[in-house]
């Protein structure tokens, strides 16, 4: 089974873009803290400036908030960036009943009432993309943009490593831990500094990888009611993703591009990791996304 797991070869400070990490530490994404909400400990990180709308960021599975490390050197000087390792990954408290795509949905709803944010960007992919479509199909106000992407639609459309995590059996991961992610990390830490790699390691140690691997397990029965939801979203959306993908494929962002009203979708020249093998492009478009290019999707009937 250990080959089948990811065998993929308040107050806010600004963090200064010319400023790195050294080799063994983790690089300033803002200040990182821990909040109660629902009863569960949240990890997150608040940067960036007091004013405009906020850009919430989920981290994608296995990783955790530092995945955007580089990211947010190129936003927090212009914008307020909330970053969040939702329940069950990255180092945030997980629960059984909160470990599925709809159930999570609800969950945002509620985190972000507690961080009193009432309109954002949210930027989620990989696992907080069929989450955040569930909570922008409830809660719509709640969204000025979605960056979505690189999150299998339907299990038959995800493959690979993703595809036998979705049909193994409940607490076949129990005692694998971090061993369960160790090809994928060693992949990671080509691009990845090492002290980023141990935090993601951490994401996954004794039952934590068992406890997010219940999330995709929820995709079964939750895709099935999200299908139908798609072409009522009327928020700017961005689809972005790596066109040589082998755990979540291109299809997937096909899947959205051809049922989200009112999408823009980038294939960039990259695996699943986007954020890393693509850094530049991806941060580039993420940024002129934010900054202007969503402006260009919200056509006057969107805006009512």
């Amino acid at each position: 089974m250990h080959d089948l797991v990811f065998g993929y070869k308040k107050i806010l400070i600004t963090v200064n873009p010319h400023s790195d990490m050294t080799k063994d530490s983790l690089p300033n994404i803002g200040t990182v803290a821990t909040k109660e909400i629902d009863g569960l400990s949240i990890r997150y990180a608040q940067v960036g400036v007091s004013n405009g709308i906020p850009i919430f960021l989920t981290a994608p599975w296995p990783e955790s908030i530092y995945s955007f490390h580089r990211l947010v050197t190129h936003l927090a000087e212009e914008h307020q960036l909330l970053l969040v390792d939702l329940p069950g990954f990255g180092l945030s408290q997980s629960r059984f009943d909160i470990m599925s795509p709809e159930a999570m949905g609800d969950f945002i709803i509620r985190l972000l009432s507690n961080f009193g944010i009432r309109r954002t960007h949210a930027i989620a992919l990989d696992v907080g993309t069929p989450a955040i479509l569930f909570t922008a199909s409830k809660q719509p106000e709640l969204f000025e943009s979605l960056i979505i992407g690189g999150g299998a639609m339907r299990p038959d459309l995800a493959d690979g490593p993703l595809k036998e995590l979705i049909f193994s059996p409940t607490g076949s991961l129990a005692t694998i831990g971090a061993d369960g992610v160790k090809s994928y990390l060693e992949q990671a830490a080509v691009l990845t500094p090492a002290p980023i790699i141990e935090d993601f390691r951490a994401a996954s140690s004794g039952r934590r990888l068992e406890d997010a691997t219940q999330y995709v397990r929820g995709y079964i029965q939750d895709s099935p009611k999200l299908e139908p939801l798609l072409s009522k979203i009327k928020t700017p959306t961005l689809i972005i993703a790596g066109k040589n993908d082998k755990i979540v494929p291109p299809v997937n962002g096909k899947f959205l591009a051809e049922r989200l009203p009112n999408n823009r979708n980038i294939l960039l020249e990259a695996d699943h990791r986007v954020w890393e093998e693509a850094a530049n492009e991806f941060n580039d478009a993420i940024t002129l996304w934010v900054d202007e290019d969503y402006h260009l999707l919200v056509a006057p009937r969107y805006l009512h």
